[in-house]
């Protein structure tokens, strides 16, 4: 008894850090069948497909961001998902936008619901931030490199988005990296992009 106690109690442990898969627990020495136990006690609750949380964890309102980034750790949330994130937009994705390599395997998740966006190259790693996000390391792109992408993917979120995201990113004053002004910031992940000629008059335009 006392080694059941003790693996449980490692179990809602590793569980208090964010959501947790079933290699999880094989990394920590925890038998997966105690995911089923402590779900029929109430303990845990199963939130997708081989996905699992504290019943009564706190859930914020990027929890569908860290679901993601548990269940696809090389994706990099993107586009309207990031501009949330860096507070960016007042509106709220009813789906997380998410970059993968261009010959990587589409995800397949129960929730939350996908938009998946393709590239290679410095479009693809250029401006890679970590976040933590209810414990889970979750990859965002930069500021600079979400206003870049949403000027290059504009047929997929549309140009007014893009300009009022540039409108805002310019008057808040962010940078890629502290000290690194905003515009210059913005020139390198245009280039990164190659959308520099497209992202260039509107900035002159806001600047």
């Amino acid at each position: 008894m006392p080694a059941t106690r003790s693996k449980t109690a490692a179990l809602v442990d590793l569980a208090g850090l964010g959501p947790v898969r079933p290699r999880d627990l094989l990394a920590a020495g925890i038998p997966s069948t105690y995911l089923r136990r402590l779900c029929d006690r109430g303990i845990l609750e199963r939130i997708g497909r081989g996905l699992y949380r504290l019943a009564d964890f706190p859930a914020t309102e990027q929890h569908s961001l860290a679901l993601v980034a548990k269940r696809v750790p090389h994706g990099t949330i993107c586009l309207l998902s990031a501009l949330q994130l860096h507070g960016l937009t007042t509106e709220t994705p009813h789906t997380v936008w998410l970059m993968i390599d261009r010959h990587a395997r589409r995800p397949r998740l129960d929730q939350p619901h996908l938009e998946v966006i393709r590239a290679s190259g410095p479009a693809l790693d250029y401006g890679v931030e970590i976040r933590q996000v209810e414990g889970v390391e979750v990859r965002v792109t930069s500021a600079a490199k979400t206003i870049a992408d949403c000027f290059r993917y504009r047929r997929h979120v549309g140009l007014e988005v893009a300009v009022e995201a540039l409108r805002e990113y310019l008057r808040k004053d962010t940078g890629a990296t502290p000290g690194q002004p905003r515009v210059d910031a913005l020139v390198e992940a245009a280039h990164a992009d190659r959308i520099w000629s497209v992202l260039r008059p509107y900035v002159e335009a806001l600047a």
